[in-house]
């Protein structure tokens, strides 16, 4: 009996995790390329659709074999997440595990951080945070404050459909809640590429005070929510772990679905386009399915001719 060469024994899909708040994305997806090579026999490729800060926690949709090449189309999509905010300070990363920078920084009241909300929803500029991954001259913007030099970050624009505050900590007194207690939980929802550390930052500026952010879930990426994911806890102990392996067309389902042809399939896997008998419209992607129901890729419209944009 023949051996399984790697290509049978490759893996495709999504591992819908939840990363808890004590280790790195890139943490995250090396145990689970481990888990999931060993499980197969073989080496798995794998990446994550978007980073979570190391001190958040929550849904970390984990690409595996083909559904990597996926990454430009889903790691922007819409994201939900619960959010602290404690006012009154302000940390060097701009979350809890910084250096404080500021303190001492006036608590605002509930009706002022209602009557500034509505200027962070729609389509903003943002800064990213100094301790960043983002790229300048060829190197992290961490690295750079990580030894104290100033970088200038170009203001970027990312889009928050959602932004409404959700609870305030603190004792109940006789005036109503202990001003000398600035924290406050937010509901986001926003595009990806957002920085919610940015979000503490710019409100409190906004409120002539200062801000952090204390704590981060995200409650779902795209169609991967809480519900339906799983822990790295119960992936290495899992009998199967492919058990949890997610199909690629899940988070495709969005997308219209289009069953082409054999002879037609042939010519697009081999890079050559087809003539488009659909009344589709230009560049509007949708799923390709082969006529035995096989996902084989994304494809578009393009001057009436069907193009295979990705292939899976």
């Amino acid at each position: 009996m023949r051996g399984c060469t790697p290509e049978e024994n490759a893996l495709n899909g999504f591992i819908n995790l939840y990363k808890s708040d004590d280790m790195t994305s890139s943490d995250a997806v090396c145990i689970v390329r481990g888990i999931m090579s060993k499980a197969s026999g073989v080496r798995q490729k794998v990446g994550h659709l978007g980073t979570l800060d190391p001190l958040a926690e929550g849904v970390l949709p984990i690409a595996v074999g083909k559904a990597t090449r996926l990454f430009d189309l889903l790691a922007f999509k819409r994201k939900k997440y619960l959010a602290t905010f404690v006012f009154g300070a302000q940390t060097d990363t701009l979350d809890r595990g910084g250096k404080t920078v500021y303190c001492g920084g006036r608590i605002p009241t509930a009706e002022e951080i209602e009557s500034v909300l509505p200027s962070f929803v729609g389509k903003i500029n943002q800064i990213p945070p100094t301790y960043s991954s983002k790229s300048v001259n060829g190197k992290r913007a961490y690295e750079y404050a990580r030894k104290g030099q100033q970088v200038e970050l170009a203001p970027k624009s990312v889009e928050i459909y959602s932004l409404r505050a959700t609870n305030r900590q603190g004792k109940p007194c006789a005036d109503g809640m202990d001003d000398t207690i600035g924290e406050y939980s937010f509901e986001i929802e926003c595009g990806g590429g957002t920085y919610i550390r940015a979000i503490a930052r710019d409100m409190a500026e906004k409120l002539g005070t200062y801000a952090y952010m204390s704590s981060l879930r995200r409650l779902s990426s795209g169609d991967f929510d809480c519900n339906s994911a799983v822990t790295l806890d119960v992936l290495r102990n899992a009998e199967n772990p492919t058990d949890y392996l997610i199909p690629t067309e899940f988070a495709l389902r969005g997308l219209p679905r289009r069953t082409i042809p054999s002879e037609q399939l042939f010519r697009l896997l081999n890079g050559v386009p087809v003539r488009d008998d659909t009344d589709e419209s230009s560049d509007a992607l949708f799923t390709v399915f082969s006529e035995d129901n096989v996902l084989q890729g994304i494809g578009s419209t393009e001057n009436g001719t069907v193009k295979l944009k990705i292939r899976l």
